[in-house]
């Protein structure tokens, strides 16, 4: 088959090295395409740094236009995307689908937001000193945006790098995950579609060991990066001037108050943390991880959380009601298992699943596991969650809190006051009530703090991270 072109300063190009991309769940050939040369990093990195005084002059409507184009497109060609991000990925074609929806909904909120990123006006005549003068603070881009995107969301983590850096008129060069770059590019040839100046934007691969210089590079003021941990903590360290902004994931933590005790209370509560614990084999930064309830519903909930994960379907990720499906591939499912091993040879329980095959890995629930374990005090970045009880509200947010992570966290209450107790003590990025951590709406601000990262996505938060504030006086 063809390789799939890059896209350098917004047109087709071939490199140099052949980057072949397989099928997590088969390991079949779904396409190719070519890392970038150093001839061509370089044009892009050039381009976009030249185009950057007339892309922040771009007017309102053109930029919110090609976000809109972008929009409309991905929406036309909904199932053809989900299916690629499936085949790259071996994400459930249901969460394709879903994945899809969601990077249409992120260049909407783009292009609204575009529209109303206005200016604030100030009255200085508070002060007598200051009278008949008028502050007018107005947002402009820091310079060209360098994105680097992981694997799990190959569609939609793009969007969100890509998608505010058009909105306030700042040139991008994206870097997708090699594991999962035709996503990626297919969006390059749509953007290659709204008349955007050229330089605008770049999407390409490198090797690895070509990634520094590209963070390194002074013509790109802004590095937006999710990934791991070491990697995303690296790039702050090597670029300390730089405005650095990091998603590095978290073990994301759920707990179920007293209160939360009917039948359909539990019943919803585990049918939550079962799907979201499992859904696309665990590869989410907000997947479910560590499960705290209240003694008096610890028994009953984590009785049903067994029961519906292990009803989940796992297998071919093409199949409508496959949930699961593989790890991106076989050595991040031998990873998982020693993980779990460790766990059990620690005193830990396996409830359900615990067996790979290949590179998947069957939903696991376990119990009785030690905090020290890395299922519960790192990122398992697969289908397992760990249950355990709690005796008190003061317990529970002390668990959720014992980590070095803080995305983000779900609490089971129907009790305000608890509820922003929560908000008030956990050392989170988000804290959902009446739902697992999880959820995320693409418009709100999304981050983490400690070893979550820095900076918040969400379009009107990153486009605030990818600008500055500039102030004018006028004397009336």
């Amino acid at each position: 088959m063809d390789a799939t072109p890059i896209w350098i300063a917004g047109s087709p190009e071939h490199g140099g090295e052949v980057l072949t991309v397989t099928h997590p769940y088969d390991g079949s050939e779904v396409g190719s395409t070519t890392h970038a040369t150093p001839e061509q990093v370089e044009r892009a990195v050039s381009a976009a740094a030249a185009v950057a005084a007339e892309a922040a002059a771009l007017p309102v409507h053109v930029r919110a236009a090609a976000l809109d184009h972008v929009s409309r497109t991905l929406a036309d060609r909904h199932e053809e995307v989900a299916r690629l991000i499936t085949a790259e990925n071996g994400k459930p074609i249901t969460w394709a689908r879903a994945e899809v929806g969601r990077a249409v909904g992120t260049f909407r909120w783009a292009a609204e937001e575009t529209r109303r990123f206005d200016a604030t006006t100030q009255d200085l005549g508070a002060d007598a000193a200051m009278a008949g003068r008028l502050a007018v603070t107005r947002r402009f881009p820091r310079g060209p945006v360098l994105g680097i995107s992981p694997f799990n969301f190959p569609l939609n983590l793009v969007a969100h790098k890509v998608a505010p850096a058009i909105a306030v008129g700042a040139p991008i060069v994206l870097k997708p995950a090699p594991a999962t770059p035709l996503s990626a590019l297919l969006l390059g040839e749509i953007l290659a579609e709204t008349g955007l100046p050229d330089g605008m934007f770049s999407v390409f691969c490198v090797p690895n060991e070509q990634a520094p210089a590209l963070v390194a590079d002074e013509r790109l003021p802004v590095v937006s990066f999710t990934g791991s941990v070491p990697v995303g903590w690296s790039i702050a360290d090597a670029v300390p001037r730089k405005r650095v902004t990091l998603e590095l994931g978290g073990n994301a933590a759920v707990l179920v108050c007293a209160d939360w005790s009917s039948e359909e209370d539990l019943d919803w509560a585990a049918t939550r943390v079962a799907t979201f614990s499992n859904y696309q084999a665990g590869q989410s930064c907000i997947a479910v991880q560590r499960v705290y309830a209240h003694a008096s519903v610890y028994e009953e909930l984590a009785a049903r959380v067994v029961e519906k994960a292990a009803a989940l379907r796992d297998g071919d990720p093409a199949e409508e009601d496959v949930v699961v499906g593989p790890l991106i591939n076989a050595e991040a499912a031998k990873r998982v298992e020693e993980w779990v091993n460790e766990a059990v040879a620690a005193g830990g329980r396996v409830l359900t699943g615990g067996k790979r095959y290949g590179a998947s890995f069957e939903p696991t629930v376990l119990a009785d596991v030690p905090a020290s374990a890395k299922v519960v005090a790192d990122e398992v970045f697969g289908p397992v969650c760990v249950v355990a009880s709690v005796d008190s509200l003061d317990e529970g947010l002390a668990a959720i809190n014992d980590s070095r992570f803080g995305l983000q966290a779900g609490i089971f209450t129907h009790d305000t006051a608890t509820a922003f107790r929560a908000h008030r003590e956990l050392d989170v990025g988000g804290v959902i009530i009446g739902d697992v951590p999880s959820f995320r709406a693409d418009q709100m601000p999304y981050g983490g703090a400690r070893d979550s990262g820095t900076g918040r996505e969400g379009l009107r938060s990153a486009m605030d991270d990818y600008t500055e504030a500039r102030v004018l006086v006028l004397r009336t």
